[in-house]
This record gives C-alpha cells, sequence and structure tokens, in this order.
C-alpha cells in the first residue's frame, strides 16, 4: 500500500506520533462557504499536547505574548503535516484548560473534537479538501535598508488606523490612506504567501525568483492587507530566522518580528491580528447579519 494513503487511513496514529515528538497542528478559523471566497485566513501554528480517543488538545494560539482567544463552539480547520504530506479536518473548540506539561507547568490550551476521518489535501494545493479549503494572504515585503526608518512609517499608520476606526469603514473606503507614500527606507518590493503565524513571527512561501532577496537582507519590512475586515494592514519590520527550499523550489521562509526601534508598535499589531479573528468568529456565528456587522466593524 502506497506510504501516503497508509498515512491516511492510520492517520489516528500518525497523529500521536507527532505529539510524542513534539509536533505541531496549523489551525485556522473556518468560515461558510460562500464567505470563504472574500475572507482570508490567518493559519496559526501550534504545538500539539495531547492526543485522546475523543479529544486533541493544542497550545492556545498567541500573537507576541498575549493569548488569542477562540471561543468555545468555533468551528475550526486542522492541518495535519508529515513531511511533504498535509492532511486537513473540521473540528470544533469544545472549550479552554490548563494543561500540564511534565515539567508540571501548565499552559493555557484548547479541547478540539476528534474528528471521525481527514483528508488529504490536492497536491497542486495543499489547502483545500473536499469539505474546507483556506484562503491565504498575501504579504507585501521589501528589504529593509534602513532600521531607524521604520519609526515614522509605522506611527503613521497608526494613526491611520485610528482614523479608520473612528471613521467608520464607509469613510474609510472613500478617502483610503496612502500607505506607499508613508514608507521606511527599503529595497525593491516582492510578494509571498503567509502560510502561518506563531507566538512571535510568521512562517511565508518565498517564489523561487525573490529567494535571493531573502538570502541577501535578513531584516525586512513587512505589510499584510486583510480586507475588508481591517481598514488598515498589518505592518512591521521582522528579521529572517530560518529558511529551507520545498520540494517545488520555493522557499519557507520564517520571520520573528522586530520591535527594536519601536516598541509601542507591538502592541498595535497584536490588537490588529486579535482584532481580525474576533471578526472572523463573530462572521462564523453570524453569517446572516455579517454584511451589516463588517460596515460597522
Amino acid at each position: 500500500m502506497p506510504a501516503n494513503r497508509s498515512r491516511t487511513l492510520e492517520w489516528r496514529r500518525c497523529l500521536r506520533q507527532v505529539c510524542d515528538r513534539g509536533g505541531a497542528l496549523e489551525i485556522a478559523v473556518a468560515q461558510s462557504p460562500s464567505e470563504t471566497a472574500c475572507v482570508q485566513h490567518l493559519v496559526w501554528r501550534v504545538r500539539l499536547l495531547g492526543v485522546t480517543e475523543t479529544e486533541i488538545i493544542i497550545e492556545q494560539p498567541a500573537a507576541l505574548g498575549q493569548v488569542v482567544k477562540i471561543d468555545q463552539g468555533i468551528e475550526l480547520i486542522v492541518i495535519l503535516s508529515i513531511g511533504q504530506n498535509r492532511w486537513m479536518f473540521t473540528t470544533v473548540n469544545l472549550g479552554w484548560l490548563n494543561f500540564s506539561l511534565p515539567d508540571r507547568q501548565g499552559v493555557p490550551a484548547l479541547r478540539l473534537m476528534m474528528p471521525d476521518s481527514v483528508q488529504r489535501c490536492q497536491r497542486r494545493n495543499y489547502y483545500r479538501v473536499d469539505t474546507a479549503s483556506l484562503s491565504l494572504p498575501e504579504a507585501e515585503i521589501w528589504p529593509l535598508l534602513e532600521p531607524k526608518s521604520v519609526l515614522m512609517a509605522e506611527r503613521a499608520y497608526e494613526i491611520a488606523a485610528e482614523s479608520h476606526a473612528n471613521r467608520g469603514a464607509a469613510s474609510a473606503e472613500s478617502s483610503p490612506f496612502d500607505y506607499d507614500a508613508v514608507m521606511p527606507e527599503v529595497g525593491p518590493k516582492f510578494t509571498a504567501t503567509l502560510l502561518n503565524l506563531g507566538g512571535g513571527g510568521v512562517g511565508l512561501r518565498v517564489k523561487p525568483a525573490d529567494a535571493q532577496t531573502i538570502a541577501r537582507h535578513k531584516l525586512l519590512w513587512l505589510r499584510i492587507s486583510l480586507p475588508p475586515s481591517l481598514a488598515s494592514p498589518i505592518c512591521a519590520s521582522a528579521k529572517v530566522v530560518h529558511t529551507h527550499v520545498e520540494s517545488n523550489h520555493d522557499t519557507y521562509a520564517g520571520l520573528a518580528f522586530d520591535f527594536s526601534f519601536n516598541p509601542s508598535h507591538q502592541r498595535f499589531v497584536v490588537d490588529q491580528i486579535c482584532r481580525y479573528i474576533a471578526l472572523q468568529q463573530r462572521a462564523q456565528l453570524h453569517p446572516v447579519l455579517n454584511g451589516v456587522q463588517r460596515k460597522s466593524a
């Protein structure tokens, strides 16, 4: 029997192996089919803490030291990866618990319902199966040539976001802020796919043509747009921590956010991320009213 089919049939054993090795899963807030086409999913890489016959225990997602709240009853999409093979399934958050690690240190965790089955992702699209799909956001990236120059740009973006929040989404659309007019000192732009977020950074999929830029420049300026829920993009500088080339010749780059020259901007980035996740959960719970709510967000 082919290895990938064997793993699909014995996915529970594979899940326990990932847990025993201290591995991770990736999760995202699920959306209704009508919403998926227009909503960008933020995918979180979280540690797998425990597996029982009925539940999967994962660490609660966090952003730069702050726990990101996932409400009980929210439907999630989960990705299980082993090497280049990926499987997806949908589940429900059963609630929060304080999970005790072997060293007796408790960590905030989520209890997920054990699914009946999983599906292997299509080879051409690792984030789509018959029952669920993920739409991953694109990140605009520039090599950061002068790190100190981020201070003015970040403050300008904070003021623009505050103005959008005070005036409302409709007013923000009628008079959008020109983010290109206030930029740090940067090099030529390229784009990458935002694969996942972790506690202190992001994972990006970089096209082969842009891999050399990542290799030459270890400090980058990121801009991640998440319309229509967020009127203002998430902008921050980040350091390249590690990279590896995948089988399709794309480069996976792990980046850590860097707030060395403007520590106060960290709170702004965290608030934007948490706000977006809260809006995704609200859209799932109230799909009929979502259009009205989004305009007032």
